[in-house]
């Protein structure tokens, strides 16, 4: 089998991967609504859910990096799927004792997974031809992954949240014999899904395990993380994921809040085009619709922008300098940022929705760009970037903190600043500055 061969089977292999962890990833977001009943969390135990997420890659995206460098990127991806099996059967017993702490660490090993699998993949895809097309496989591949979080909420709607779901109020007024059977066969309901997801991971390893896949790393190399930190062009790209990925989050965070304050759920009702919209995602009218259900149906937008801006970005990335598409779609957030700013009503609504289709590309070509030329520090350099989805949890609470403080429209100036940074990372490495 020739080597062109090869790579591009294994491309396809690594990029269903791509997709099966972005569907696993949101389809475990359905349950937790069962989640938060179960255990009946506080807003700040609630919190810590997110923070179990973002703290697993700071952790552990430099440990994985090392083992990578170790075993290679193919039976790093075998561990990585492993430990989300692990994480998933943890739910079991979590929900069985109704131990919230066991559940945090049952999350905390899924997203340990992920992080493996994060580490690994990502240039493992980047490494499968030639450099100049790594930004274009990866965005494929990303793009993928986006595809898998798009359908994953239409299938946890309708085999896992398809029954009502009651409200903590609702459960504590239940009669002791009635509230034990109900939470029983809301354990059970965690149960299945997690289980049956284990199972299936474990096949997806076992898969891997017999698959033939090139061998693109010398496991004998010995860089350090110091020596790959030399390297300005990765260091800076460091933050630039920091950045994104902050950014990122924090808008899609506070998109409901801003829209509320923005009072668009008037203007949602008033408009026919966006009240059609509307009803076709809502199973109420919009007149029994609260406001905050009401716009939160257009944040999808945000959210399946970044799937489609990946398969557009996946093309322009091959024909044009991917530096260059980076430091354009950077330049195009920071504008729809401030037009959202400065102007009112829908202009605004859609102005920082688009946002979310500029942010696409950002993710996956940060990182190509990043790894280019440093060879057998690669896996080490992974590690870096994948500690850096941190910001994460980092930049969303220091923009909440800015909103408190100042309102929305001064805090957007921190996110500008974010996209600032990015910017200037594509026209240096446009510039070769970097490199």
């Amino acid at each position: 089998m020739s080597k062109t061969k090869t790579y591009r089977s294994s491309f396809i292999l690594l990029t269903t991967l791509f997709f099966l962890w972005g569907f696993i990833t949101v389809l475990v977001d359905s349950l937790i609504p069962r989640l938060r009943e179960l255990f009946t969390l506080t807003y700040f135990q609630a919190g810590l859910v997110q923070f179990a997420f973002f703290g697993a890659y700071f952790v552990l995206s430099i440990p994985a990096s090392y083992v990578l460098s170790k075993i290679g990127y193919k039976y790093g991806i075998v561990l990585g799927l492993m430990t989300m099996a692990l994480g998933c059967a943890l739910f079991y017993p979590a929900a069985s004792f109704r131990e919230f702490g066991l559940f945090l660490a049952a999350y905390f090993t899924l997203a340990a997974g992920m992080t493996i699998l994060q580490v690994a993949a990502n240039p493992f895809v980047a490494v499968l031809g030639s450099e100049d097309g790594a930004s274009s496989r990866l965005n494929l591949s990303q793009a993928f992954n986006s595809l898998g979080t798009a359908i994953a909420p239409a299938v946890g709607a309708l085999f896992i949240l398809s029954d009502k779901i009651k409200t903590r109020e609702e459960i504590e007024i239940l009669s002791p014999a009635i509230k034990e059977t109900y939470l029983l066969n809301e354990a059970s309901a965690v149960q299945k899904p997690f289980l049956w997801l284990a199972i299936f991971i474990v096949f997806m390893a076992v898969t891997f395990v017999f698959i033939k896949l090139p061998t693109l790393i010398n496991q004998k190399s010995i860089g350090t993380y110091f020596d790959a930190l030399k390297h300005k062009n990765l260091l800076l790209g460091v933050l630039g994921i920091f950045f994104y990925v902050g950014a990122e989050v924090a808008i899609g965070s506070y998109l409901v809040n801003y829209f509320l304050e923005s009072d668009m759920a008037s203007l949602i009702k008033e408009n026919n085009f966006m009240s059609h919209i509307a009803s076709l995602f809502l199973n109420s009218g919009l007149a029994e619709t609260e406001n905050k259900a009401l716009v939160g149906v257009f944040v999808t937008f945000y959210w399946s922008g970044a799937m489609i801006g990946r398969f557009i970005g996946s093309y322009l990335t091959r024909i044009f300098n991917p530096a260059k598409v980076l430091a354009v779609f950077a330049c195009f957030a920071i504008l729809l940022i401030i037009t959202s700013i400065i102007t009112s009503g829908l202009w605004s609504m859609w102005s920082i929705l688009a946002v979310g289709l500029f942010n696409s590309i950002m993710f996956p070509t940060i990182f190509t760009l990043a790894l280019s030329g440093l060879g057998a520090l690669k896996p080490k350099a992974s590690g870096l970037l994948c500690t850096a989805i941190v910001g994460g949890a980092l930049i969303p609470p220091t923009f909440g903190y800015l909103i408190d403080y100042s309102g929305f429209k001064y805090a957007f100036i921190l996110i500008i600043l974010c996209y600032t940074f990015i910017l200037a990372y594509g026209l240096l490495n446009r510039s070769k500055k970097l490199l």
